[in-house]
């Protein structure tokens, strides 16, 4: 899983991930056998991992499955209220009394968290790609076309290393384990893959 600060990810992102990490792990070459590199963003139904997570989606939906029960529950669902210290904040929406609504879930202790779908949720994605990702895209473009023209001014031997490893991947042998597909898949939220 994958994204940009503000927790966007395009497809030209996941390609240009995949094509910078590709030559690093033939170099390293980490994994026995032929296999298959994918990024992929978390999706707009994403897991929340981080503390910063909960905070960001504060005021969706979201499912929290926790490791251990807290007042005989271990599934939780409702409104994210955002964060206290190593706690999410969450306000029930699945049946609860009016007294136990609000409830403080440990990060650590959750076994999954995840936002559910819902037509907000959609709009913010929407609104947030095409506003973030207008402005963002071109200064991004920019900084890493700077990057990389000062890399290699600064380091020619990387950039012969890189092209070396570019002519042994396509000088490889049939069925070694150095081949690897870049392959770009897009999550729409709805559990299939394209």
């Amino acid at each position: 899983m994958a994204e940009r600060p503000d927790g966007t990810l395009a497809i030209e992102d996941c390609e240009a991930s995949s094509r910078a990490l590709s030559p690093v792990l033939d170099v390293a070459d980490p994994i026995d056998g032929p296999y298959r590199l994918e990024i992929s963003s978390p999706g707009i139904d994403r897991p929340l991992v981080r503390r910063s997570d909960f905070q960001r989606y504060a005021g969706h939906l979201a499912h929290v499955e926790m490791l251990a029960p807290i007042d005989g529950r271990k599934r939780f669902r409702g409104e994210l209220l955002g964060t206290e210290g190593d706690f999410a904040r969450l306000r029930r929406n699945d049946g609860a009394d009016a007294e136990n609504q609000e409830v403080l879930l440990r990060i650590e202790d959750m076994s999954e968290a995840r936002l559910l779908l819902t037509d907000a949720l959609i709009s913010e994605s929407l609104r947030r790609s095409k506003h973030g990702d207008k402005a963002d895209n071109a200064e991004e473009r920019a900084k890493s076309n700077r990057a990389k023209s000062n890399r290699a001014k600064s380091n020619p031997a990387k950039s012969n290393t890189d092209g070396r490893i570019a002519e042994e991947r396509k000088n490889a042998a049939p069925g070694s384990n150095r081949r690897v597909d870049h392959k770009t898949e897009t999550d729409y939220g709805d559990g299939k893959r394209q």
